[in-house]
């Protein structure tokens, strides 16, 4: 009867910890998607435990804006760090800014996730690695696109050969007006148009989404070549970095083309897939285009989360990894490994823009 008890309690203890909130921290906030996090409704799953950015003005705006307290501001990381002592730290800063982040969380064992992509250059992302690698943590880095129902449908219908066949090339948009033209603030301008802070101009900032994508398609084959042209069609408002990109990203039977815009009159984030059998179109997050030899002629399809399993949250994807109720495959959306090699193809992209040549990896 006692080691029944014993064990009784110990099942409760196990319940009551999985079923505690996840301690996050925030670290930088002039990221535009930084309101994601800050004006997440309370679904008691999620515990805001500390805010650091150096900019005292921009963070205690944010404070009164979204109403977390001023005594949970911090404009040290480090301090944050050891006096909220949170499990897992979002990174809404610079892109160049993520390499400082998970040098001060790794070695005291705190999870990062950052927003894309993983770093501005390989050197950053492979230091970034080793240190995730070396202190046991999760570093994750969050997409958009991840939570797309037809994101997840495409997939599916990919891996099932007999819809769509040999998958032979891959076209993906990302891009809108351009982020002064749609009203992004100063604070996220300031950094997303220097080549040093965000790594390059559209090129990184949506060239980033269909590496992601093709990277996880090919299962984190490396590619065989990387071609990149990239444009400046607006100087006079984004005078440091390029407005526009394509990249040819060639494997040895199949292709994708990636174009990164802050030049389209809409924004848009959609995938196209064409096999030998058949092609799929995710035109947004729910609209689906199938057509193949057997399904004549195409059909549109409305897919939600009730139609596929899909993550629509990536918080509470953060929070079910770290809690250990799902296992991140190296070739997912947010994998350390996938977006290694996202960063090793934008990297590619900018020397063969840089150069006018094809970079061979």
């Amino acid at each position: 009867m006692r080691l029944l008890f014993s064990a009784f309690l110990v099942l409760l203890w196990q319940l009551s910890a999985t079923a505690q909130p996840l301690r996050v921290a925030v670290a930088g906030v002039a990221h535009g998607h930084v309101g994601w996090i800050l004006g997440r409704p309370d679904k008691g799953d999620i515990q805001l435990a500390g805010v650091f950015d150096k900019d005292t003005a921009l963070v205690n705006g944010f404070s009164r804006h979204y109403g977390f307290p001023a005594k949970i501001v911090y404009n040290n990381l480090e301090q944050m760090l050891d006096e909220v002592k949170p499990e897992a730290v979002l990174a809404f800063g610079s892109v160049y800014s993520h390499m400082e982040v998970v040098a001060a969380c790794a070695p005291r064992g705190i999870h990062v996730m950052v927003e894309k992509p993983l770093a501005t250059n390989l050197a950053d992302a492979l230091r970034m690695e080793a240190l995730a690698r070396k202190h046991h943590i999760h570093l994750l880095t969050n997409y958009e696109t991840s939570w797309y129902p037809t994101v997840a449908k495409t997939f599916q219908l990919v891996q099932d050969s007999s819809y769509v066949g040999q998958v032979r090339k891959v076209v993906i948009h990302d891009g809108h007006q351009g982020p002064k033209e749609i009203g992004c603030s100063p604070a996220f301008l300031a950094w997303l148009t220097d080549p040093v802070l965000n790594g390059g101009g559209a090129l990184m900032d949506f060239g980033c989404y269909g590496a992601n994508l093709m990277t996880s398609m090919m299962k984190n084959r490396l590619p065989v070549a990387v071609t990149a042209v990239t444009r400046h069609y607006k100087p006079s408002i984004y005078p440091k970095v390029e407005d526009d990109a394509t990249i040819i990203v060639d494997y040895p039977d199949t292709q994708c083309i990636i174009q990164a815009s802050w030049n389209w009159p809409f924004s848009r984030k959609d995938m196209e897939v064409y096999g030998d059998k058949g092609y799929l179109m995710a035109a947004d997050k729910n609209t689906l285009v199938l057509r193949n030899k057997e399904s004549l002629p195409a059909t549109t399809r409305r897919i939600t989360a009730t139609d596929i399993p899909v993550y629509e949250d990536p918080f509470l994807y953060l929070s079910d990894v770290i809690r250990g109720k799902i296992t991140v495959p190296d070739n997912s959306f947010y994998a350390l490994p996938n977006n290694v090699i996202v960063v090793r193809i934008l990297e590619a992209a900018k020397e063969s823009a840089r150069t006018g040549k094809t970079v061979r990896l």
